[in-house]
């Protein structure tokens, strides 16, 4: 059965992709993105495929933008808008590390309150947070990325016991590690303020962790998985992709118990 699904953060990556492939399977998306030429490129790609897809440029930090989410009715609101930056806990600028909350959390609550109120008055609707495995493991530099998503993990376990009697689904999308430039955009960043001179963290620990990114899995898979996530009608809360990372997190979380100090 068609259904409309509203996604943000639709500009590039993974919802790019799973908003285009969605609307090819004859769903109505209104897709948003963050900035205008954002905008203009996926609204040529859809154009290009001949797909009938709304969209628009949503910052979802800017109140005049979050409110034209009101404007539109929709089956199921898909959270996915979000930035990443890493850099060790210990020495990241704060205000970095405030920048990933403003926009993974508090923002992102923000348009989510928005789609949930509506879900409750109307007793039905999906909520899906694009979470990641860092909102279960936690990597070495990847510290302000993975604490929003940690959050991310717990309002989505509130929201979905909160949410039960109104008739409203929430659940959680956790990728693993997908070649989408988005891993390497944010290790770039964090050369804009280390400086080997001032900084306590030795440079070849953090460039010895960022090697792993050279090694990424195929996007498309993910597509196709958010593809067939998003608009069912039952599935698992939480859906982590590929199995790899799946069986990686839970043996990561069983060893959480055991560690000591």
């Amino acid at each position: 059965m068609s259904k409309t699904i509203f996604i943000t953060g639709a500009g590039s990556g993974l919802a790019r992709g799973a908003a285009l492939g969605l609307a090819k399977k004859g769903h109505r998306i209104i897709a948003t993105t963050e900035i205008t030429p954002q905008k203009t490129d996926l609204m040529r790609e859809a154009e290009d495929q001949g797909l009938d897809m709304e969209v628009f440029k949503l910052d979802i930090t800017n109140p005049r933008d979050r409110v034209q989410i009101e404007e539109y009715d929709f089956d199921i609101f898909v959270a996915n808008a979000a930035i990443n930056e890493g850099g060790p806990l210990a020495e990241v600028p704060m205000d970095r590390f405030r920048a990933l909350f403003e926009v993974n959390v508090f923002a992102t609550l923000e348009t989510v309150q928005i789609a949930a109120q509506k879900f409750m008055k109307k007793k039905s609707g999906k909520i899906i947070f694009m979470s990641s495995m860092a909102g279960i493991s936690a990597t070495p530099y990847v510290g302000p990325y993975t604490a929003t998503k940690h959050a991310i993990e717990g309002i989505a376990q509130t929201l979905r016991n909160e949410l039960e009697e109104f008739n409203v689904q929430v659940a959680t999308i956790n990728p693993g590690a997908f070649e989408t430039g988005f891993n390497k955009r944010s290790a770039e960043e964090i050369w804009k303020w280390f400086d080997e001179d001032k900084n306590l963290t030795p440079k070849e620990s953090i460039k010895e962790m960022h090697k792993g990114l050279e090694d990424q899995f195929d996007p498309e898979d993910m597509i196709q998985k958010m593809i067939e996530i998003i608009p069912a009608d039952s599935h698992k809360f939480r859906t982590v992709y590929p199995q790899e990372t799946e069986d990686q997190l839970k043996k990561t979380q069983k060893e959480r118990w055991d560690m000591e100090i």
